[in-house]
């Protein structure tokens, strides 16, 4: 299975804390080696960087790990293939444009049969059934919706979409158009939320300790969500099975 990372912040913020310990799991201290991605919401811009190899030994993984891009949006995703070849067409996050805003998409699970019915404007470019899952919301939120929905609407069109996908496996996934995060947990998920009074963590992936204290200010504040905690000294809460969240703002609505 793959594992997902995402990040909802209130004032932009990098992950390379969270990002450090992450690729780690992309083949050094897990399996997940088929391929990595991370997305970065930039206003209306996105930074999309995806590569079909390890994480743990990706050149521009070990980039981004020492230029800190900031954003209040960010979804990564390391891969153990299951549906879909291991290349770079099929490496996660993928990016889609709806209303005129970058979607961005990563999904951690094993669809069986799954072949939803697509029209022209959303359709895969590789062979995974999380892009095919993507592909299949996308058209279906504008469907639902003659203009641009507040983040309350599409949550609850969300709430109607998801468990026809989730019939046919497990489907955790993150979801953002910059403005908002979306999790769903179909087995396993994980979240806290870092806010002032902040204090230190260490990463169970590698030997780093961050005082946050020493590095955010009052008003910060990120909500992380992960696959397992990727951290050994803070309070991370498990998302109930069949759970959708929104987080805005660095907070679970």
């Amino acid at each position: 299975m793959c594992q997902l990372l995402g990040l909802n912040c209130a004032t932009p913020t990098d992950a390379t804390f969270s990002f450090t310990g992450f690729c780690q799991r992309g083949g050094a201290t897990d399996q997940h080696a088929d391929g990595w991605g991370i997305a970065f919401f930039e206003g209306k811009g996105l930074r999309l960087f995806v590569d079909h190899h390890s994480a743990a030994a990706s050149p521009m993984a070990d980039f981004l790990r020492h230029y800190p891009l900031k954003s209040t949006n960010i979804i990564a995703h390391v891969r153990k293939a299951t549906v879909g070849q291991v290349s770079l067409e099929n490496a996660h996050p993928f990016a889609r444009e709806l209303w005129g805003r970058h979607w961005v998409f990563a999904h951690n699970g094993d669809l069986k049969d799954y072949q939803p019915r697509l029209h022209s404007h959303f359709q895969p470019v590789g062979s995974t059934d999380s892009e095919r899952a993507f592909c299949w919301i996308m058209q279906e939120l504008s469907k639902s919706h003659a203009g641009v929905p507040s983040v309350a609407e599409l949550t609850l069109t969300l709430r109607e979409l998801v468990p026809q996908i989730r019939q046919f496996g497990s489907f955790n996934f993150l979801l953002s158009n910059g403005e908002a995060l979306w999790a769903h947990c179909s087995t396993k998920l994980y979240y806290l939320v870092r806010q002032h009074p902040f204090h230190q963590a260490t990463l169970m992936d590698q030997d780093w300790t961050v005082d946050f204290a020493q590095v955010n200010q009052p008003g910060d504040r990120a909500a992380v969500i992960v696959t397992q905690p990727l951290t050994k000294d803070e309070q991370w809460i498990a998302f109930e099975p069949n759970e959708l969240k929104v987080f805005v703002d660095g907070l679970p609505q």
